[in-house]
């Protein structure tokens, strides 16, 4: 090989070295800063589309008690599987993320743990983004309905869900420059929102809710007797707000700095929304005028019937746009990551179909085709809502469990790795271990919590199908792995020698 060769072999930064030594080239346009990549997590996390979809579901499952103190008791959790994961992450910044990971961390049999470590993560990213666009789905829906009679009904819902996805997946068909645009506007949308709603809800309304009710209220309509299951059933509300964070790992193939920014980003956007979504609690839950009329809402969003008996009818849509806008930017930044999940994921051979699904767009240099496919797939999850009243809370548990079953995962083999992990430039030194360990134990308790019946007694309408989900998903994700991936599926995939990365990488630039 000649100099000019050998130069050209070379990756021009450091991030695009450490991606070359991961085994993968820069096909991705690496434009995003360090604000940016937390911008993603921290929209996704998205306290006002989390906190207040689940509003209601926490109004009777424990009531304002639940509510109040299961965020920060969560939140300690939270940030312990956050911890693990960013310091994992600063070791391998690629978009593969979770079970990428796994693979490099199993100490034996690497390819089965990155197989289902991938198949949680898919299952909970598809599940995160219905979730997301369902709520802003059923939170337009109530807008339309209050402004111009256009009635709340599952059916009505599921239209917009589907018009709200195919803008999502135009978005993310024209590139990383108009996403990270609107992601960082969506951080400060975030931000001044709940300011907004907060100050209003303390300012206009004539009176309040006193501290023993927001702080020691306990309300029980599930059904169940006894009130510490209820009590850790209202803990979902938290436990699916404080998803989503992973995106920042998922986009640090975009991210300059990417072994630091990336693990920055994770615990950056939860510690933020931890904050941010205490505050917009607890400003909702003293505003509350007439408890039993906000669960009983027509528009089936309680937190839109608050918004209205405590401003009126003019302030209360006022605040209820502030969160549709929210939740459409959490639902665009959601597609975003999923995508870049399926394109790593198929790059590797693990989806049905994957050439199609990890082909790039050569003008834009983004997976156009994964971005379609998380987008079809959240819709698909979401249908049952057509039958079912209780189909968002399966969503959401769905989305809780895949996803921190995936993260914990690699943060479980750093552990049984011990001293023979090889950290990062952000890492937690000696504190590893631990913080791992008890994050593991965490996520074990909410996998099986969260799979539990929600109501009582249990009927078509009540009943929970998270099980059922992971049943056909995982199951078959199994069935296919005995049968045939174990023989071919080695884990994630080398592109090739650092010439042949760069060739990719110099025909990918011609082409742009």
């Amino acid at each position: 090989m000649d100099v000019s060769d050998k130069q050209a072999a070379e990756p021009a930064d450091e991030d695009s070295a450490r991606l070359h030594q991961l085994g993968y080239a820069q096909e991705l346009r690496r434009t995003m800063s360090a604000f940016s990549n937390f911008a993603v997590s921290f929209t996704i996390i998205s306290i006002l589309s989390g906190c207040l979809t689940l509003y209601g579901f926490g109004m009777k499952t424990g009531g304002p008690a639940a509510m109040i103190w299961g965020w920060p008791l969560v939140g300690l959790f939270v940030i312990l599987v956050g911890l693990g994961m960013a310091e994992v992450c600063s070791s391998y910044p690629t978009a593969g993320g979770l079970y990428y990971w796994a693979a490099k961390l199993a100490p034996r049999n690497g390819a089965a743990w990155s197989w289902f470590t991938g198949w949680f993560n898919l299952i909970g990213q598809i599940a995160v983004t219905a979730g997301i666009d369902f709520g802003a789905a059923l939170f337009l829906n109530a807008f339309l309905d209050l402004q111009f009679g256009f009635e709340a009904t599952p059916g009505h819902t599921i239209l917009l869900l589907a018009i709200i996805l195919v803008i999502h997946g135009l978005l993310n068909t024209f590139g990383v420059k108009i996403v990270a645009l609107l992601n960082s506007i969506s951080v400060w949308w975030h931000l001044a929102g709940v300011l907004v709603i907060v100050g209003v809800l303390i300012i206009v309304p004539e009176k309040h809710q006193d501290a023993s009710f927001v702080f020691g209220e306990f309300v029980n309509n599930t059904g169940w007797a006894s009130p510490v299951y209820v009590f850790l059933l209202g803990l979902l509300l938290a436990q699916y707000t404080l998803t989503g964070y992973d995106a920042s790992a998922h986009m640090t193939e975009e991210t300059k700095n990417a072994a630091k920014a990336g693990p920055r980003g994770i615990i950056n956007s939860i510690l933020v929304s931890l904050v941010a979504g205490w505050i917009l609690l607890i400003g909702l839950t003293f505003a509350i005028q007439n408890y039993e009329g906000a669960v009983g809402s027509e528009t089936g969003v309680p937190p839109a019937q608050i918004f209205i008996d405590a401003t009126g009818a003019t302030t209360g849509k006022f605040l209820l746009l502030i969160c549709i806008g929210a939740q459409l930017f959490c639902g665009m930044a959601s597609v975003t990551a999923n995508s870049r999940m399926i394109y790593a994921f198929a790059r590797d051979g693990a989806i049905p179909g994957s050439k199609f699904w990890h082909r790039i767009n050569k003008r834009t240099q983004t997976p156009t085709n994964a971005v379609w496919l998380a987008a079809g797939g959240a819709l698909l999850l979401a249908l049952p809502y057509l039958w079912s009243a209780t189909a968002y809370a399966a969503v959401t548990s769905i989305a809780v469990v895949g996803l921190y079953v995936a993260y914990v995962i690699p943060v479980f083999l750093r552990v049984r790795k011990g001293d023979d992990f090889e950290p990062g430039p952000w890492n937690l030194g000696r504190w590893g271990k631990l913080v791992g360990t008890v994050a593991t134990v965490w996520v074990c308790f909410i996998f099986v919590l969260f799979m539990l019946p929600q109501g009582s007694p249990i009927t078509i309408d009540s009943f929970n199908y998270t099980p059922i989900a992971f049943l056909v998903v995982l199951g078959g994700a199994a069935v296919w792995w005995f049968a045939s991936a174990r023989k071919w599926f080695t884990g994630p995939k080398v592109q090739g020698s650092e010439e042949e990365l760069a060739a990719v990488e110099k025909e990918l630039k011609e082409l742009g």
